[in-house]
């Protein structure tokens, strides 16, 4: 049974998936590239939380997720070195592009036929990706207070890594939606720019996807 996991971020998703999986049990540290920045959170957080750098946020977790601005993703990868090797790696980044949306529409640094998804798995190719939280905002990811369960798309191409993300993600109150291989990120990240277009033209945040059968 998962015990412990390392969160790369120090932004607010990052701080949202930690205080998740404090929340469900987990012991958990966070990693930044300046530690000391974590200070308050860690005080915060309680005795389950601890910070640490990249690499050692890295080598602590059992499952490793990384929650960084888009830009700064395959850095904090590298910064990870060997730690990666072998782990399970949650992968809740999205390619947006350091440029403000177009009548609601962000850019991304990625074309149709690539993802970031796949330049981290290759940057770690013993790691075990798995793409998730990608969909949905920093306000949804645990426990969202919806009139249904929403669907979290997921993809990576260890089979038994999804399915221990699979066991996360219902205890944070998701169904899962598995779209196949690392390859499919081509088509989960960009409904990112999807999920973000109700809330730059209208303010209207509080959704996510649904898959009805």
């Amino acid at each position: 049974m998962i015990k412990k996991v390392g969160v790369i971020g120090s932004g607010e998703v990052g701080e949202t998936l930690a205080d998740g999986f404090l929340k469900h049990g987990y012991e958990v540290m966070r990693g930044s590239r300046e530690p000391q920045k974590l200070g308050d959170w860690k005080k915060k957080a309680g005795a389950k939380a601890q910070t640490g750098d990249f690499g050692q946020t890295a080598k602590f977790g059992e499952v490793v997720v990384i929650a960084v601005k888009g830009t700064a993703a395959e850095s904090a990868v590298k910064l990870c070195g060997n730690a990666l090797d072998g782990k399970i790696v949650i992968d809740a980044n999205n390619p947006i592009a350091d440029a403000p949306p177009v009548n609601g529409v962000l850019t991304f640094f990625t074309g149709p036929n690539d993802s970031l998804m796949e330049r981290l798995q290759k940057l770690a190719p013993k790691a075990k990706f798995v793409k998730a939280f990608s969909c949905v905002g920093a306000g949804l990811m645990i426990n969202p207070k919806l009139p249904s369960k929403p669907s979290m798309f997921i993809c990576g191409d260890d089979s038994a890594a999804k399915e221990e993300v699979k066991a996360i993600l219902t205890k944070f109150g998701w169904e899962t939606e598995d779209m196949g291989g690392v390859l499919s990120a081509r088509a989960i990240e960009p409904l990112c720019v999807l999920w973000c277009l109700p809330g730059f033209l209208s303010n209207d945040w509080a959704h996510a996807f649904k898959v009805l059968r």
